[in-house]
């Protein structure tokens, strides 16, 4: 008897998830198409003479007990005696979380603290009026949240949203909070509020008091994390060779370029070799796709309803550049994974810090390697500039920060991720439409990120595919369990 063949599309973190979960659950064989030449995705990890890039920062937490077992199940944590990291590589490292908000020139802990330290950097005068506006949207009769501004102001007050959340958001997407759906907002601070941060620090003032009430050494998923040694893509290239090992397949730099189902609910793939040209057709008895839904209608070679083309092709992707920059030292002190820019004059909207997500991402550790982040759109002038530009424009921004000096810049380099991140405006709104459209297509899956068209971290996205592969198993018509991921889970963004 034949194997039945399950093609995915992508190997970053859904993909690959949904290869791994295939071999440990099904005999159903699968084969990944990656059009790169890289293993990781959005989690991939970069490397730039010794040096280590994260792409975009990936902290290891989640509350899925699930998604906490897989990753510890790929590489074990360093608090066992068995593996000291610096005896073992495949190891998972324990990090405290510290990261910082950039802003009148100080640094605001990441989140936002209400104490004492807050108030005094805002000043008197910018403190009232974040109480003020508090208080008055409390009062005020509750209007309906139909933009990402009006989710932030319900929340926070127009003051607070205005200091710490409009500058670092609207240099993420490029437009308004004010054209930006609500939803985006929703998935990323479900559980934050005015009161709940009160309350949080009350309680952290409390346990200080009584140590007793926490054991030593007890882990807190709000101020640690885990780590691969070597970055998010070391986990994911585990992955990989795994997935090899049990009988799947990754084939790299082969693209998707077309999708037309079969009777029987099956489907024929074109693949395309990005290195020679030649295509070739691939028969697939399920199709798992991690590409982005704009793609991924533009390649099914059956007629598409004109409505779903239109609301595919106006979906709308910010892309991602990050500029590494290897410097004698830092001009700070800095001990953060992640500073958040909130200054209107620079156009760097997040720095990185690696020494501190790992020292093994150095290949020098008397030295200080950092990743400023941008993002823009693919017809923005930034997408355009050179190399040398950019790592110029970094330089003079970071410079102008205070954060480093230019005479200790010892090397730069570029590295850019198109479609990093869904965007929530466009023909978002048609989203539903897409989703219809594909739900017919029994044996089709979209998962991931651009998959699904959803800000989704790496912990959604592996619950979406094994998600997808639950539905395979059990031959379920019905996708909406798939479609639910990150809408009614609570995992780790709501302790932010």
């Amino acid at each position: 008897m034949t194997r039945k063949i399950a093609l995915i599309i992508g190997a970053g973190p859904a993909g690959l998830t949904a290869a791994s979960e295939l071999i440990a659950r099904s005999d159903i064989t699968p084969v990944i198409f990656e059009e790169t030449d890289k293993t990781g995705g959005l989690s991939r990890t970069e490397t730039y003479k010794g040096n280590r890039l994260d792409i975009g920062g990936h902290r290891f937490f989640s509350k899925s007990k699930w998604v906490n077992a897989w990753w510890l199940n790929m590489l074990p944590l360093q608090n066992n005696t068995d593996h000291d990291p610096d005896q073992v590589d495949n190891v998972m490292l324990v990090r405290d979380r510290r990261s910082h908000i950039y802003f009148l020139n100080s640094l605001f802990e990441y989140p936002v603290k209400l104490n004492i330290d807050t108030f005094r950097k805002l000043g008197l005068w910018r403190t009232v009026k974040i109480c003020v506006s508090y208080l008055a949207v409390r009062i005020a009769k509750e209007d309906p949240v139909e933009t990402l501004e009006d989710l932030f102001i319900h929340r926070f007050g127009k003051e607070l949203y205005r200091t710490f959340f409009k500058g670092y958001t609207e240099k993420v997407w490029g437009v308004s909070c004010r054209e930006i759906k609500p939803e985006w907002g929703s998935q990323r601070i479900k559980n934050l509020s005015i009161a709940k941060t009160l309350l949080h620090a009350i309680k952290e003032h409390f346990l200080s008091l009584a140590s007793l009430s926490r054991k030593a050494g007890e882990p807190s998923l709000i101020k640690t994390f885990t780590y691969p040694k070597f970055g998010p893509g070391q986990l994911w290239e585990e992955a990989a060779a795994r997935i090899r090992q049990g009988g799947g397949s990754i084939i790299y730099s082969h693209k998707v370029t077309g999708v037309r189902p079969l009777p029987g609910n099956r489907f024929l793939v074109r693949v395309r070799d990005e290195k020679t040209g030649n295509t070739e057709d691939i028969p697939a008895d399920y199709l798992i796709s991690s590409m982005p839904l704009q793609d991924l209608i533009a390649a099914i070679e059956t007629p598409v309803p004109e409505p779903v083309m239109n609301a595919a092709a106006g979906l709308v992707y910010r892309h991602f550049i990050i500029v590494g920059l290897l410097l004698n030292e830092l001009a700070l002190d800095l001990q953060d994974q992640w500073i958040y820019i909130q200054e209107d004059s620079v156009r760097v909207g997040r720095l990185q810090l690696f020494n501190n997500w790992s020292p093994y991402m150095v290949r020098d550790s008397s030295t200080a390697w950092i990743g400023a982040e941008y993002f823009c759109s693919e017809t923005d002038e930034m997408w355009r500039m050179t190399d040398r530009q950019l790592c110029d424009l970094a330089a003079e921004e970071l410079v102008s920060l205070h954060i480093i000096h230019k005479a200790d810049i010892l090397d730069a380099v570029v590295i850019r991720q198109p479609k990093a991140y869904p965007a929530y405006f466009g023909t978002y709104d048609e989203l539903p439409l897409i989703r219809a459209y594909l739900d017919q297509f029994i044996r089709l899956f979209p998962i991931g990120r651009n998959g699904m068209h959803r800000y989704n971290n790496q912990d959604h996205s592996m619950l979406s595919a094994l998600t997808a592969v639950e539905l395979i198993l059990q031959g379920t018509e019905s996708k909406e369990a798939l479609w639910n991921i990150n809408t009614e889970e609570e995992l780790h963004e709501g302790k932010r």
